[in-house]
């Protein structure tokens, strides 16, 4: 447990300062956002805010979980490995995404085939390594089954099935955290909530595991306290970029943040065991998804006709004339609210079948 607090407070205080040094920085080689000409006019104002501070973020949580293991002594476990490399080899697509836009001045940085080649090659490896590791007790990071609070008994997937799903899963997070970033703080503030629940999770899983106690509805679940130093890392440096996001933003996350948060909460998703209790956990980021799905479904069918005025649903409400703070404030209140009632569902599951 020692591991999880220093983890959360390196994070946290690396991102709290090393974020003001990557806004001087930034400024001063001019890497500002790139806004759309067809968004929220309002958002023309933010022009030349810096971005790419998704790096601060991820270079924050890597330090901070390598000095929780120096400090612990404990050696890193296979399924923290993993999940950092997933978090961090998004990131890297989301940084050429986002530094192509900046140094070519164009609102498109990486092609679309490129950057979900990319997507994909990282998933792929994260998905094999994860489904063949296995630990002296022959468990894997990843099961072959699909999941909600727990593995769902008849779901077992081949294997070629179970690497479409990983990859679906990933692709399915990370886009909708960098659907859900379009103002001023609004999917830090959600991420910390999401990655904070997978502290408890993990904290939870670890006090009831089938490893270390054969007890009454115990969890199969792999390194889960190695899991939760990981989830406390990446909860403090979002809180900490945080206060820099916030409304007015000094920095923007980009695609950097963005794609290797939501790959991040995909794959603990996968080695909680709680694939579908994403979609509640995460259900900010499922419904701002769903509204561009939506959109784009009904505007082909009508011809042209639209159910928002303008997708994603953030600026929906915007065009409609609330304030920018406003939806963040509300939209992060919702964000509470599936974390609190995705882990009151996780919890009932645990005392209801004892």
């Amino acid at each position: 447990m020692l591991a999880v607090l220093i983890a959360s407070a390196v994070a946290l205080v690396g991102t709290l300062l090393g974020t003001r040094v990557a806004i001087n920085v930034l400024v001063k080689k001019g890497y500002g956002q790139l806004i759309r000409d067809d968004g929220p006019t309002s958002h023309h104002v933010k022009r030349g805010t810096p971005t790419m501070g998704g790096t601060v973020i991820i270079l924050a949580s890597l330090l901070a979980y390598a000095i929780a293991k120096l400090v612990t002594g404990y050696p890193p476990s296979a399924s923290a490995l993993l999940l950092l490399f997933l978090f961090a080899g998004l990131g890297l697509i989301g940084f050429l995404d986002d530094y192509i836009k900046i140094s070519k001045q164009r609102s498109l940085g990486l092609r679309s085939k490129a950057k979900m080649i990319g997507q994909v090659l990282v998933g792929l490896v994260f998905a094999v390594l994860a489904i063949g590791w296995e630990d002296e007790n022959g468990r894997t990071p990843i099961s072959h089954a699909i999941s909600f609070v727990r593995d769902i008994p008849g779901t077992q997937l081949p294997t070629v099935l179970l690497v479409v799903w990983v990859l679906l899963m990933i692709a399915g997070a990370s886009n909708g955290v960098n659907l859900a970033d379009g103002l001023d703080g609004l999917a830090t503030g959600a991420s910390v909530m999401v990655f904070g629940a997978f502290v408890v999770i993990n904290v939870w899983q670890y006090n009831q595991s089938c490893a270390t106690e054969q007890v009454s509805r115990c969890y199969e679940v792999r390194d889960p306290l190695d899991l939760a130093v990981v989830a406390a890392a990446i909860t403090g440096a979002c809180f900490g970029f945080l206060w820099w996001n916030a409304s007015p933003a000094k920095i923007f996350m980009g695609d950097t943040g963005s794609l290797s948060l939501g790959g991040a909460m995909a794959g603990f998703a996968l080695m909680t065991r709680t694939e579908l209790l994403l979609v509640i956990i995460g259900g900010l980021f499922v419904a701002i998804t769903f509204s561009v799905i939506l959109q784009v479904a009904y505007f082909k069918a009508t011809g042209g006709k639209r159910i928002f005025r303008m997708a994603p649903l953030q600026h929906h409400f915007e065009l409609l004339g609330w304030a920018e703070i406003t939806i963040v404030v509300r939209f992060w209140i919702i964000s509470g609210l599936c974390v609190a009632a995705g882990l009151g569902v996780f919890y009932w599951e645990w005392l209801a079948f004892r």
